[in-house]
């Protein structure tokens, strides 16, 4: 695009602005600079002001704008201080002075022209055209809704006064959307010059249908409401984008409102209070309500102003690079293309607006950047109202946030979007499902009488430095509950009381925890955890587990039984996981189930209990590898689709061992040999013998559907086995 640097906003614009943000105490002055510029089309247009291109001809000043933002935000207490301080003179003399000079020398114009044209009476020909004007009915400055008809009825009276604009007004359109099509598809036509095919009628004695009057009527129109209810996900929805698409996009000015940027969000009251008395505010609407009332003259009818050379090469050169970014975009994305490469025409009809407020017979270069730069602001709030939440991302976060179980009658009461249809709303579930998992939603599935359940919640990522941790001197009393960083952790499992005795800890906050009195009990857990503990007594050594673990963060440290008489390695396992996870007891005991059972080697079942108590070991050894990952959690999530998926696929290898499903989960995805030669080092680390670890591999190979030829493994893996035994007997 071309280079907006230095480029400001027109004076009226923002001193405008200045007002309507200190009174509606609203910072966003992006939302309120395209609501001015719509009041400034309209004044224009009424005075049927006109921009005088050498390559286009005479353009009409007219100003078509969607302005939408939440509830509370100040849309229509904005347009009010615009529409009876700022405007409230220009309509009052345009209405009840200038329209009616002008009209009756147009009626006697147009009298003269058919006494003439049919050899009449001036007179005569005044009183039927003067009958026709007034048939019309009483010329109305703006309007919220109407129909077609009425509408080409007022275009009548318009082009036989020869002045005024259609000024349409539509406050809730999200609400009002789908009574006003009719109206808004006729708009679209009369845009760009104010032109509108007429209806033929049937003549009758009854209703004679009167002589065509041709002409241009300009017109300006303002949407605004809530993107709530325009964007619904559903038949408004549908509608707003089917108009955006045959035209609309390329003819508005668009402003979406940050709710955020409410004064009280970043000013204090004092401040807010100095905004609302600032004499300023005053100051510039008794200035430019005394301008706009000046504006509305009658000598100021039919302004023209001329786009000399320089502002229409400028004009040019804006154009180029607005179609050019418009055909750099991908074919589907119809409707972006058509907004931005037409944003030179609403910069020019802007640009003539700013220039009849300066009463300049000329559209100035300062004029036509200044509204280029707004068209600019307009294109990026355009793209947030295309980038709206997809239907099914709405879905995702209302289960997360509504805070109970939810069934599909309560879905589709609640949600206009959410489908009836058995397969529509499937669809949508699992797309919402998805888009959770990726977005930090998770959302559990369950049955009660054959009915199905939905609940959600908004997971928080786990920081390191944060771990769950609830500890005291007691096996069962005064724990105390707080955050520690995981590479700290061995200050709990390793370390001693006063007295030299182990610590106790546990990986939930208890009751009263905060304060030291906390009771370790089923009762006194509060839900919340995102670290992993496991018992790990016999079946496999210290080395082979941080062998196969490495590609994840952990911390093992041994407790009071390691490696004494009769015992192997004794040790425990501690694994941070990606979430914070909200689990009661019933849902933590399956959790923990999945994990073991998910583990490539045996641990004690008593993990699975919430309120499960570990002890340390001051005089342990403990391990830390910090640079594997953090362990996903969501796929043992109960009652989750990416739970439903691992179970599924544990299913199909239950006849294996944990090492083999471990390694089998792997080899799935690729690299065969190289895990298969992984499972066979981590056999030959357990202690067995060479035969042994042979034919363990081939048993295991075996089991797979796409496992290895023998030739292959007795060439390749078995020959590395080997090497690995003869290694271990030269150490020894």
């Amino acid at each position: 695009m071309i280079d907006l640097t230095g480029v400001t906003h027109h004076p009226v614009i923002e001193e405008m602005t200045d007002v309507l943000c200190n009174k509606v105490q609203n910072t966003d002055r992006g939302f309120f600079r395209t609501e001015v510029a719509y009041f400034l089309g309209k004044m224009a247009a009424s005075m049927r002001a006109t921009v005088v291109t050498q390559d286009r001809g005479e353009v009409p000043v007219n100003i078509y704008a969607l302005a939408l933002a939440t509830s509370g935000f100040g849309k229509g207490f904005s347009v009010n201080i615009v529409e009876n301080e700022f405007m409230g003179g220009f309509q009052k003399r345009f209405t009840e002075e200038t329209f009616h000079v002008i009209a009756e020398k147009h009626l006697w114009d147009a009298a003269n022209a058919r006494a003439i044209r049919n050899s009449s009476d001036p007179n005569e020909e005044f009183e039927k055209v003067d009958g026709e004007y007034r048939r019309c009915g009483t010329y109305v400055f703006t309007f919220d809704s109407g129909t077609p008809p009425a509408i080409k009825q007022l275009r009548n009276k318009m082009i036989l006064a020869q002045c005024g604009a259609i000024n349409l007004q539509i406050d809730e359109i999200g609400s009002n959307l789908m009574g006003a099509v009719d109206v808004l598809t006729l708009f679209l036509e009369l845009y760009d010059q104010g032109l509108v095919k007429q209806k033929l009628t049937k003549n009758t004695a009854e209703n004679t249908r009167g002589e065509d009057v041709n002409g241009k009527t300009p017109t300006n129109m303002l949407l605004f409401g809530t993107p709530a209810k325009l964007l619904d996900g559903s038949q408004t929805e549908d509608q707003f984008y089917e108009m955006l698409e045959t035209g609309y996009a390329r003819r508005c000015l668009f402003a979406w409102g940050n709710q955020e940027k409410k004064a009280s969000h970043s000013l204090t009251p004092e401040q807010i209070y100095r905004n609302l008395t600032n004499p300023t505010n005053d100051v510039n609407v008794k200035k430019w309500a005394a301008h706009f009332h000046k504006l509305a003259d009658p000598a100021m009818y039919g302004w023209k102003m001329v786009v000399e050379e320089p502002v229409g090469v400028q004009l040019i050169k804006y154009r180029i690079a607005c179609e050019a970014a418009a055909e750099m975009m991908p074919e589907h994305e119809e409707v972006k293309k058509a907004e931005l490469g037409h944003r030179y025409w609403k910069a020019l009809k802007l640009a003539g607006a700013l220039a009849f407020c300066d009463e300049s017979s000329e559209v100035e270069m300062d004029h036509l950047m200044s509204a280029i730069l707004l068209v600019e602001e307009s294109g990026k709030a355009f793209q947030k109202i295309l980038n709206r939440e997809k239907n099914y991302v709405k879905l995702a976060k209302y289960i997360a946030t509504c805070g109970k179980d939810v069934t599909h009658a309560d879905l589709n009461e609640n949600l206009p979007y959410y489908k009836t249809g058995a397969a529509a709303r499937s669809e949508m579930m699992t797309m919402a499902i998805a888009w959770g998992y990726k977005n930090h939603i998770i959302i559990k599935k369950s049955f009660a009488d054959g009915i199905e359940l939905y609940k959600g919640e908004t997971l928080q990522e786990t920081n390191l430095d944060e771990m769950i941790i609830s500890a005291g001197t007691h096996w069962a009393y005064n724990y105390e509950s707080g955050l520690m960083p995981f590479d700290q952790l061995h200050t709990i499992t390793n370390g001693a009381q006063e007295d030299g005795s182990p610590l106790q800890w546990c990986n939930h906050f208890l009751k009263g925890g905060a304060q030291g009195q906390g009771h370790r009990a089923e009762e006194s857990v509060l839900p919340g955890f995102n670290l992993l503990t496991l018992d790990i007594d016999e079946g496999v050594t210290l080395d082979v587990v941080h062998e196969l673990m490495r590609e994840y963060k952990f911390m093992t440290y041994t407790t009071k039984r390691h490696q004494t008489e009769g015992h192997g390695d004794r040790f425990r396992l501690i694994l941070p996981i990606n979430y914070r996870l909200d689990l009661d007891s019933e849902e933590y005991k399956e959790f923990m189930n999945n994990v073991m059972e998910w583990l490539p080697f045996q641990t004690d079942t008593a993990a699975n209990q919430r309120s499960k108590k570990w002890e340390g070991y001051p005089k342990g050894q403990y391990h830390y590898n910090l640079d594997g990952e953090i362990l996903d959690a969501l796929r043992f999530i109960p009652k989750t689709s990416k739970n439903e998926a691992h179970i599924a696929e544990m299913k199909k290898i239950s006849s294996m061992d944990n090492l083999e499903r471990w390694f089998a989960q792997r080899m799935a995805s690729g690299n065969r040999n190289n895990n298969l030669l992984k499972f066979a080092m981590a056999l030959v680390d357990s202690g067995l013998d060479l035969y042994q670890v042979q034919q363990a591999t081939l048993a295991f190979n075996a089991k797979l559907s796409n496992g290895l030829p023998e030739d292959e493994i007795r060439q390749t893996i078995f020959v590395s086995v080997s090497k690995r035994f003869a290694k271990q007997a030269v150490a020894a």
